[in-house]
């Protein structure tokens, strides 16, 4: 593709006045960099994924009101985490953050192990132990 020829087209990125890193070809015929502001059809797969992500945030807001999981669930939706990689980031098995999703578990906590989590979340302890919705 020609400089000249990369998309602009509107997309989440450009609400945010973000670019987007391309290569092009020069009018020498030479690859160089561009920014492109988005392409419709990169638009529509990325909106897609966020309305999925967001869906499976507010799927774990309601288990946690319902008591169905911990607070740790919502908030490794929310930083957009998996298992594998929270399980990493607070330097713990997998199997012992899976099981710190159960609630009863969860309340037995000691500060120094919500602090880990607290900390990869950027929230307080606190807000960790007071989940407000």
């Amino acid at each position: 593709m020609k400089t000249d020829q990369i998309p602009q087209d509107q997309s989440s990125l450009s609400k945010k006045d973000l670019k987007e890193l391309c290569y092009a070809v020069d009018e020498n015929g030479n690859y160089t960099t561009a920014l492109s502001s988005g392409w419709e059809p990169k638009s529509i797969a990325l909106d897609g994924s966020m309305q999925l992500i967001e869906k499976r945030i507010e799927q774990a807001r309601q288990q946690v009101i319902k008591n169905e999981v911990s607070p740790i669930a919502y908030f490794m939706e929310k930083n957009k985490m998996d298992v594998s990689i929270l399980a990493s980031y607070v330097s713990m098995w997998k199997w012992s953050v899976k099981r710190h999703f159960k609630p009863s578990v969860f309340a037995k906590l000691d500060d120094k192990t919500l602090q880990k989590y607290a900390t990869v979340f950027e929230i307080s302890v606190e807000e960790l132990k007071n989940f407000k919705g």
